[in-house]
């Protein structure tokens, strides 16, 4: 008789082993999968709390047609990290509450943050940090010409 209950338990297990890894399955197929507007936000939030800083310089801000007919907005830039130069532009279309494209200006310096193991995925905006600056600062030479005039 021991032998019959111990069959029975293992098969009530297997069957549960079994129900489990179906209803795995099933909520894997069918969860939400995050939007890409999501995935990028996401992204910037990971990058503005732990990617290293570096100086970089601002190119360009332009604005370009989507696939899908949006207008995004595109700030270009450039950074140098181990003597290797980079240009990347980050989509600041949804950071249009954080800082206003008209007073972005090329040839600016900038802070720019990075991943460690992918310098290439590096932004200059995120929702709770910045890299722009407010203004070029003012050295003491610009200060006396300044005096001068």
């Amino acid at each position: 008789m021991t032998l019959l209950i111990a069959s029975t338990w293992e098969t009530a297990a297997g069957l549960a082993v079994i129900v489990l890894g179906a209803a795995a399955l099933v909520w894997l197929f069918l969860r939400p999968r995050p939007t890409p507007d999501e995935l990028e936000r996401l992204r910037r939030q990971l990058l503005s709390q732990s990617g290293r800083l570096v100086d970089g310089m601002l190119l360009d801000v332009r604005e370009m047609e989507a696939a899908d007919g949006r207008t995004l907005t595109m700030l270009e830039f450039s950074y140098r990290i181990g003597g290797v130069e980079y240009e990347c532009s980050q989509d600041i279309t949804s950071l249009k509450d954080v800082v206003d494209p008209a007073h972005v200006r090329a040839g600016f310096p900038c802070s720019v943050r990075y991943q460690t193991g992918s310098p290439q995925n590096s932004i200059v905006l995120a929702e709770e940090w910045s890299g722009l600056r407010q203004s070029l600062p003012v050295t003491h030479v610009d200060e006396a010409a300044r005096q001068k005039n």
